[in-house]
């Protein structure tokens, strides 16, 4: 094969060059550019042409060795932009767990149970606000001004005695009696407070249910 014929092989091989692993493009520029690589073989019988032939394909060679390590550049470039990412891959179409998370605090267990067996005999669930005033948390249920829950050793009071943390879900009561008419059947979970010293026995806040029933006014 001449010279000329063995450069448009090289041009065409390096044309369709492909590669989609690392090593395949290291394979590439050693079958190529190596030192016992394709175009430095054709440098090698390069140097047995005579004067006026060597000057016309001496443009085309070097133009080839150009391709070659342009093309390696491009194959290189390629393979670094499509590395995979490290660590585990995520599979955007799996669906979505559908096992509970975590568990539900001994009080709200309870306090589920109670509402289960009060729903199943009739009653509805009332909720009321745990900063109340001085009406609903005592006035309205016969608290005298002496009673030694308005005491502020006994309640927490907020905003210069005018509201309480409730005291008790009897609040709750009141408001449903206030806006609602008999027959009532309720009940009243909810957490109430007390100015109490924190021990194991005791705290300043804890959970009260109270039910209540008006049948007639």
């Amino acid at each position: 094969m001449s010279l000329i014929d063995r450069i448009a092989a090289l041009e065409a091989e390096v044309e369709k060059a492909q590669a989609r692993t690392v090593e395949e493009v290291e394979r590439f520029r050693v079958a190529m550019m190596g030192r016992n690589g394709a175009i430095t073989e054709l440098f090698e019988a390069f140097k047995q042409v005579a004067g006026e032939e060597k000057r016309l394909l001496g443009q085309r060679m070097n133009q080839l060795k150009q391709s070659a390590q342009a093309r390696f550049e491009e194959l290189r470039s390629g393979i670094s932009e499509t590395k995979p990412v490290s660590g585990p891959s995520i599979d955007l179409t799996a669906p979505a767990l559908t096992e509970p998370v975590g568990s539900l605090h001994p009080i709200t267990i309870v306090r589920q149970r109670i509402v289960d067996v009060f729903t199943r005999i009739g009653y509805t669930v009332s909720q009321g606000p745990e900063v109340e005033d001085d009406h609903h948390n005592f006035s309205a249920l016969n608290f005298p001004p002496d009673h030694p829950a308005r005491d502020m050793q006994d309640t927490f009071f907020v905003q210069g005695g005018d509201l309480a943390l409730r005291t008790h879900t009897s609040s709750v009561q009141v408001r449903v009696m206030e806006n609602s008419k008999p027959p009532i059947r309720t009940i009243s979970p909810g957490r109430v407070y007390r100015n109490e010293a924190i021990s194991a026995r005791a705290h300043c806040m804890f959970h009260q249910v109270e039910a209540l029933t008006w049948t007639r006014a």
